[in-house]
C-alpha cells in the first residue's frame, strides 16, 4: 500500500498552505498511514495546477496538468477523479487503462511503454507496486514549490524505481526517474521515458528541426492516432527538437491552449507525442540509449535526465515559464551581458598580433566590452585539418605567447575570451598520433570523418585527465574571462576502445564533469556553449554554461527565424547574436547595417565583422546601436518576450515588455515584399490593458524606406498615446518598409 507522508494543515485536512494543495480520497490518511482507496493531490504554483491521483498500489497518474484550478475543495477533487474515469467499450480490455507517469504494458497500456529492457530476454514487462509516496509540503528548497517522490518496486523483475516530480515557482513542471537492479544478473535498459497527458482538444503538434546554419525551424502537423517520435542520435541537436508541443488547432504565440516537453540532456534524446484509440494523448521524453549502453549489474542505478514540461495560452506563455525558471536560477548571469566581438569572421585562421590588436582598438572605440579570440591560436592550427587537441599556444604565430594580445585587450577595458574545442581531435595532431586509442570508435574502425576530426573518449580516464590538465594550464597562464566551448561534429559509432561498447551516455556525463571542474577552478569564468552553432542549447548544458551560440549563420533574415525558435526555450540574454559583415559569410546575402544590428539588438549582442574595414560612417552607426543596446539591455534581458500573431505572413512583430509592464520595445520586421501595401496595423501584445503608453520610433531603429513621396506612416514623426488594450486589440499602422528591413518601437508610460 502507498504510504503518504506530509504535514497536516488543521484547517483543511490536507497539506499546508505553503504548497497550496489538497489531498482527498476514501479512507486516505497522512503522516505514514496507509491509504486503502487512493488519494488525489492538487499542486499549485506559477499559474499551474497539477492534479495527481493514486489508486491502490498503482503508479500515480496525472489527471490535470495545465491552468491553475484555484483553491479547489477536497470534495471537488474526489469527484474530479470519479468523473475522469472513462467507460469500458467493446473490443477493449475489461479494466480501465490509466496513463501513469511511467506507462506500463502490465496495466493494459498498449502504447509506448515508459520502461523497456530485459534480463537475458526475461522481465521485459514490469508491474511496479508503489511502496511509498511522499509529498513535501512545502518543498525544502526555495526554487521548488512542491515535490512528489514515488518509490515503487517490481519484485518479480527485481527492479526498483524512484520518480521525482517537481512543480517550480514559475509554473514549470519537471520529472526524472532512477532505476535500480536489485536481482542477480544484468538488466539491460532500453529506454526510460516519463509521460504527461495532454487534453483531447490537442489536435496539432509543433516541434523544431533544422541543420547546421538553419537551426530551430518550426514544423507543424496534425496530431493523429499513432506516435510522432523525434530522436537525436548525434549527441548534439541541430536537427533535434528543443521543445515538442501539442495544442489546439491553430494555436499561436498569443492564443490557443498548448503543452510542451523538453528533455534536459546534451547527448542523445527522444521525445514523442502519442495518441491511442482509447482516447488518450500524451507527451513523453527521455534519453535515447544506444544498444547495451546502460547495463545494470545487481545494485547499480541508472538515472534519466530531467524532463521539463510547460503549458500556456499560446506559445509566449509557455515559453515564459521556461524563461522565468532560468532567470531564477542561482547560476543565471546577473551582470549586464557584455557586448562581444568575436574575431572568427573577421580574420578566420589569419592570426597576427598587429592585425588583432588593431581590431581590438576599433572594437573598443565602438563600445565593445568583451573580445574573443577564436580558432587558430594553438599548435599547427592554420586551418581546420590540423592541430586540434594540441592545446599549446602556437610559437610560430604567437612567439611571445598570447600575453601581448591579452594585455592589450585588458588595457582597453575589455574582457578577453578564448576558443576551445576540448572534446575533439584532428588525426593530424600530436595527440592523435600518440593516442589513437583515445577516440570514440566501434568495431575496430575509425568513424567517418567530419570537419577532419574525431571525438575524444572523455570517459577514458587518461584522455579526460589530459584534456582537463591542458585546459586548466592555458586558463591559469592567462587572465581569461570567457571561453567559447565548441563541438563541431556529430558522434558516429561512439564506442569505447578496445571493447567498442556504446558510450554516448558516459561521454555526456564526462563533458558535464569537465565543465564543472573548469568552472570550479575558475569561478569567475563565463562559458559559451557552441556546437557548430546551435547544436547544444538544452537545459542540461545551460546548467553549466552562460549562453549559447544560436547558429553559425548570422545572416539577419535567417537569424530572425532561428532566434524565434530558440526563444521557445531560452530568454534573449542567453542567446548570442552578432552583427555580421555587410555580405553574409554563410548565405551571400547583403543586408543593411540597421537590419543586421536591429536583429541582434534583443539578444546577447555581439559583432563578428572585420570592423577595421568599415567606413567611418558605418563605425559611427554601429556605435549608436551598441550604445542604445547598453541603455536598454536591462529591459531586454529581464522583460517578457512577446510575439504578435498577424495574418500578414510577410510581417513579423516581436518585442520585450518590462516585468512591471510600464515599458516595452518592439521590432516590426518586413521579411519580404507583401502582396498588399501598405500592410495595415500591427498589434502590440503583452501590455497592461489600463496603462497609457507613449509610442515612438526608437533611434537608430527608426529609418524606413525613405523613398521620395512615400512616408513611413502619418503618425511616425509625432508619438502616439494609446492604452495597452487598444494597442493589443487594434494596434498602430505599420510603416512602409522594404523587404528585409526593420524598425524599433519604444513604448513608455508617464
Amino acid at each position: 500500500m502507498p504510504i503518504i507522508r506530509g504535514r497536516v494543515s488543521p484547517a483543511t485536512g490536507g497539506p499546508g498552505p505553503g504548497l497550496r494543495a489538497r489531498a482527498a480520497g476514501g479512507e486516505a490518511r497522512y503522516n505514514g498511514r496507509v491509504s486503502n482507496a487512493g488519494t488525489v493531490h492538487h499542486l499549485r504554483a506559477g499559474g499551474t495546477s497539477v492534479v495527481l491521483a493514486t489508486a491502490g498500489t498503482a503508479l500515480p497518474q496525472v489527471l490535470h496538468w495545465g491552468p491553475d484550478l484555484g483553491d479547489v475543495d477536497r470534495h471537488v477533487l474526489v469527484d474530479l477523479v470519479r468523473v475522469s474515469e472513462p467507460p469500458l467499450v467493446s473490443g477493449q480490455l475489461d479494466v480501465v487503462v490509466p496513463l501513469a507517469l511511467l506507462a506500463e504494458h502490465s496495466s493494459g497500456w498498449m502504447g509506448t511503454p515508459g520502461l523497456t529492457g530485459h534480463r537475458a530476454g526475461t522481465d521485459f514487462s514490469t508491474a511496479f507496486v508503489v511502496r511509498s509516496l511522499e509529498v513535501q509540503d512545502p518543498a525544502p528548497q526555495d526554487d521548488v514549490a512542491a515535490r512528489v517522490k514515488v518509490e515503487a518496486a517490481d519484485d518479480v523483475a527485481g527492479l526498483r524505481i524512484w520518480i521525482v516530480l517537481e512543480l517550480l515557482p514559475s509554473g514549470l513542471l519537471r520529472m526524472r526517474a532512477s532505476l535500480r537492479n536489485e536481482a542477480p544478473g544484468v538488466f539491460d535498459v532500453g529506454s526510460l521515458d516519463l509521460a504527461l497527458p495532454v487534453p483531447r482538444s490537442a489536435a496539432e503538434v509543433l516541434d523544431l528541426t533544422g541543420r547546421h546554419l538553419r537551426e530551430r525551424a518550426v514544423q507543424r502537423h496534425e496530431l493523429t492516432l499513432g506516435t510522432h517520435l523525434r530522436e537525436s542520435r548525434r549527441a548534439r541537436g541541430h536537427d533535434a527538437s528543443l521543445v515538442l508541443a501539442a495544442g489546439v488547432a491553430g494555436f499561436g504565440h498569443r492564443s490557443g491552449e498548448v503543452h510542451a516537453v523538453h528533455v534536459a540532456w546534451s547527448g542523445n534524446t527522444r521525445c514523442y507525442a502519442e495518441r491511442t484509440n482509447l482516447g488518450s494523448s500524451m507527451l513523453a521524453g527521455g534519453e535515447l540509449l544506444l544498444a547495451g549502453e546502460v547495463r545494470l549489474a545487481e545494485g547499480e542505478t541508472y538515472t534519466g535526465p530531467w524532463v521539463y514540461a510547460s503549458h500556456g495560452e499560446g506559445l509566449d506563455e509557455l515559453a515564459g515559464r521556461f524563461h522565468r525558471f532560468l532567470r531564477a536560477r542561482p547560476e543565471h548571469p546577473r551582470s549586464p551581458r557584455p557586448v562581444t566581438l568575436n574575431v572568427w569572421e573577421a580574420v578566420y585562421f589569419g592570426h597576427d598580433l598587429e592585425r588583432l590588436s588593431e581590431l581590438a582598438d576599433v572594437a573598443a572605440a565602438i563600445g565593445v566590452e568583451r573580445y574573443v579570440l577564436d580558432d587558430g591560436w594553438f599548435a599547427s592550427r592554420r586551418d581546420d585539418t590540423s592541430g586540434l587537441g594540441d592545446w599549446y599556444v602556437s610559437p610560430d604565430v604567437w612567439p611571445q605567447g598570447l600575453a601581448p594580445l591579452v594585455d592589450h585587450v585588458h588595457a582597453l577595458g575589455m574582457q578577453f575570451g578564448l576558443w576551445f574545442e576540448p572534446e575533439m581531435v584532428n588525426p593530424d595532431s600530436d595527440l592523435y598520433r600518440a593516442h589513437p586509442d583515445w577516440i570514440l570508435s566501434a568495431g575496430g574502425r575509425v568513424p567517418v570523418p567530419a570537419r577532419h576530426q574525431q571525438v575524444l573518449d572523455l570517459a577514458n580516464p587518461a584522455a579526460y585527465d589530459h584534456v582537463r590538465t591542458r585546459l586548466l594550464a592555458v586558463l591559469a597562464e592567462h587572465e581569461i574571462d570567457y571561453v567559447k566551448w565548441d563541438y563541431n561534429r556529430d558522434l558516429v559509432e561512439p564506442g569505447h576502445q578496445p571493447t567498442g561498447r556504446a558510450g554516448a551516455h558516459e561521454q555526456t556525463l564526462a563533458v558535464y564533469r569537465l565543465l564543472e571542474e573548469v568552472r570550479a577552478a575558475h569561478p569567475g569564468l563565463e562559458i559559451e556553449s557552441c556546437a557548430g552553432g546551435g547544436g547544444r542549447a538544452d537545459l542540461g548544458i545551460l546548467a553549466r554554461t552562460d549562453r549559447v551560440w544560436a547558429s553559425d549563420c548570422i545572416d539577419p533574415l535567417e537569424r530572425q527565424l532561428i532566434e524565434t525558435g530558440t526563444r521557445l526555450l531560452l530568454p534573449p540574454e542567453l542567446i548570442g547574436s552578432h552583427v555580421g559583415s555587410p555580405v553574409s559569410h554563410t548565405t551571400g546575402r547583403a543586408h543593411s547595417l540597421d537590419f543586421r544590428a536591429g536583429t541582434a539588438f534583443f539578444s546577447h549582442l555581439g559583432i563578428e565583422w572585420d570592423v577595421r574595414t568599415a567606413s567611418p560612417q558605418e563605425r559611427e552607426r554601429l556605435a549608436e546601436w551598441v550604445a542604445v543596446h547598453k541603455r536598454h539591455r536591462r529591459l531586454l534581458h529581464t522583460g517578457t518576450v512577446v510575439h504578435a500573431d498577424h495574418q500578414e505572413p510577410s510581417l513579423w512583430v516581436h518585442g520585450v515588455v518590462a516585468p512591471d509592464r510600464r515599458e516595452a520595445i518592439f521590432a516590426v520586421v518586413q521579411a519580404r515584399t507583401p502582396v498588399a501595401s501598405p500592410v495595415g496595423r500591427v498589434r502590440l501584445p503583452g501590455l497592461a490593458d489600463d496603462l497609457t503608453y507613449r509610442v515612438a520610433p526608437l533611434p537608430p531603429g527608426d529609418v524606413t524606406t525613405g523613398r521620395a513621396g512615400h512616408g513611413p506612416a502619418p503618425w511616425w514623426d509625432e508619438p502616439a498615446v494609446l492604452t495597452g488594450r487598444v494597442l493589443a486589440a487594434v494596434g498602430v499602422q505599420a510603416p512602409v518598409l522594404n523587404p528585409e528591413q526593420l524598425v524599433l518601437l519604444h513604448l513608455t508610460t508617464p
